[in-house]
């Protein structure tokens, strides 16, 4: 009885974690997408456009390694820096 309703926790606890990963990659996917198309759009005048895109090239890099709320993180904050 105990093995059962141990197996039961961890398959939930693992059922209920899944979406929240999900969550953090579609944000990071969006994000960076946004992010792309608002660097192609910059004018080379832009104050922080240096550290918008090193911003940009760390939240790609963040997305590669599969640290999607780091991505997601990144990606805002330059896109705040950018409007």
């Amino acid at each position: 009885m105990k093995r059962t309703a141990l197996a039961g926790l961890f398959m939930s606890a693992a059922m209920l974690a899944s979406p929240v990963f999900a969550a953090d990659n579609n944000l990071c996917t969006s994000k960076l997408q946004e992010l792309e198309a608002k660097v192609n759009t910059l004018p080379a005048t832009t104050n922080n456009l240096n550290e918008i895109k090193r911003l940009l090239a760390s939240a790609q890099a963040s997305e590669a390694a599969k640290d999607y709320k780091k991505c997601a993180t990144e990606a805002s904050q330059a896109l705040s820096m950018a409007n």
